[in-house]
């Protein structure tokens, strides 16, 4: 099989929605963040604690929607941190957010060399299985790719459509937007800008700890350190390469994740010519490429990063 065939194959396809998965999770959670005027940098260490919180509810003997539960709040508090502090309190909201990343990380591995300090390979869990859509997994290479994923899978690609509808079609999203905007304008109208990005940034950390429990209880079946190896920060990425819209920042996660699956099969087909680390570096520095070429052209929040407070003009 030769490089260009592989694009035309299922089974590339299957692996780059699941890869896009976690991905698609953590980018609206960012989105969400960022749309309410909220720069949240502690998306990477959130989806470590959320990874660890899914996989040890489950291996304590909850089911897998209950990992799926305890990821999210576990994300949500994370996010109603980093809210308190860089919300009323008006911190640098880059200083805050790598804190929390480094506070979450930290505080994972420490529990989990607590609750299991004789372990010397990650424990196993049953994950989520395939779930095939009747009639729709039979269209060939589309329906594979699309209809044989994880319930999980399913439920990120809904999350998109709800983020989307939310922020376009609802009052609660047009205030979320407008407190990214002009939260003067949202203040004028008797509503709370620092209620409306609190609960947005803790919306968001919600999602982003769904992303990362999707990664040891859908994609793996366990927890091990360095897991979620820069998805956060690609996260971050995909936001701005999307403009802060639900769809594009969609089209985003999968371009990238198929590019991530496409190095994967150009390292087995190379027979070793090429180091493997040029293969590892490909997605990144494509995705670089088209933040650049995008980037220029995406209009931001305009209150993004600015702290607001009560009474000001």
């Amino acid at each position: 099989m030769d490089a260009l065939e592989i694009l035309f194959t299922a089974s590339f396809w299957v692996a780059a929605i699941r890869i896009a998965s976690p991905l698609i999770f953590a980018t609206m959670g960012e989105l969400i963040c960022e749309r309410a005027g909220v720069l949240n940098l502690g998306i990477e260490g959130i989806m470590t604690a959320g990874a660890f919180a899914g996989w040890f509810t489950v291996y304590s003997g909850g089911d897998l929607w209950a990992g799926v539960l305890v990821a999210a709040l576990v994300g949500a508090l994370f996010g109603l941190l980093h809210a308190t502090l860089t919300v009323p309190l008006g911190l640098s909201q880059h200083v805050v957010g790598i804190g929390i990343t480094l506070l979450a990380t930290s505080l994972t591995y420490f529990t989990y060399r607590l609750v299991l300090p004789e372990v010397t390979s990650p424990p196993k869990i049953e994950p989520f299985q395939p779930l095939p859509i009747p009639g729709l997994s039979r269209i060939p290479v589309v329906g594979e790719a699309l209809f044989t994923q994880t319930p999980l899978t399913y439920l990120a690609f809904v999350s998109v459509a709800a983020v989307a509808w939310i922020l376009y079609r609802t009052p609660v999203g047009l205030a979320v937007r407008a407190a990214g905007e002009n939260p003067s304008a949202v203040e004028a109208q008797g509503i709370s800008v620092t209620g409306i990005r609190m609960g947005a940034v803790a919306v968001g950390s919600a999602l982003m700890g769904v992303g990362g429990a999707f990664l040891t209880i859908s994609a793996f079946n366990s927890f091990f350190f360095q897991m979620i190896n820069g998805r956060g920060w690609i996260c971050i990425a995909l936001v701005v390469f999307g403009s802060w819209r639900p769809g594009k920042a969609l089209v985003g996660a999968i371009l990238f994740a198929a590019f991530d699956a496409y190095q994967v099969r150009l390292q087995q087909i190379s027979g070793g010519i090429v180091p493997y680390q040029v293969f590892l570096m490909m997605p990144y520095a494509l995705s670089i490429l088209a933040l650049i070429l995008v980037a220029r052209r995406a209009t931001y929040p305009k209150a993004l990063m600015i702290p607001y407070q009560k009474g000001e003009r």
